[in-house]
């Protein structure tokens, strides 16, 4: 996947802007794969400003519950990815079909792992081999917790079953 800097992305926006072309003639002009990537651009200048282009260094780390929140909001909305990610200031919106694909093939246990390999640490102190079965107390101790969250997620969707428009206006400040 090719990665565009923030002056580069700003001028095809401004150039498409400007509306004498299409996202496909600035994508076949500038050598860019998709005419999508174009419109997603577009999009989110409209929506946040410069700072919506700039790369992100640092990944964002979003708990377990603030993902069944997108993902139970775009469900609800028929949002697509692209309205969701703009209203939660998710930079990129592949994120949330992740979550979604994750969800869906795994359900809410998999949103919960984290990505990539774990810091290496300076220790070189070799670390004793723990034992990969749970003792049945932690296994206890990790189902109530799945279940709690399953049952917060179930009451939060009924609230919004029974008043989208009021659930929504009450938890409007969570997401800025």
């Amino acid at each position: 996947m090719a990665k565009y800097n923030k002056e580069f992305k700003l001028m095809i926006v401004k150039e498409y802007l400007e509306g004498s072309v299409t996202c496909r003639l600035l994508a076949k002009k500038y050598g860019i794969k998709s005419d999508s990537q174009v419109y997603n651009w577009v999009a989110i200048y409209k929506s946040v400003g410069e700072s919506g282009l700039e790369r992100m260094e640092n990944k964002r780390v979003y708990s377990v519950q603030f993902k069944l929140d997108v993902l139970s909001f775009m469900k609800r909305t028929g949002a697509s990815y692209m309205d969701t990610a703009l209203k939660f200031g998710i930079p990129n919106y592949s994120t949330i079909a992740n979550w979604n694909k994750l969800f869906l093939e795994k359900g809410f246990e998999a949103l919960d792992k984290p990505k990539g390999r774990p810091p290496m640490s300076n220790k070189k102190e070799s670390k004793p081999i723990k034992d990969k079965k749970m003792t049945r107390e932690k296994q206890l101790e990790r189902e109530n917790e799945l279940l709690r969250l399953e049952v917060s997620y179930l009451k939060k969707l009924k609230a919004f079953q029974m008043d989208p428009k009021g659930y929504l206006e009450k938890h409007k400040q969570r997401y800025h």
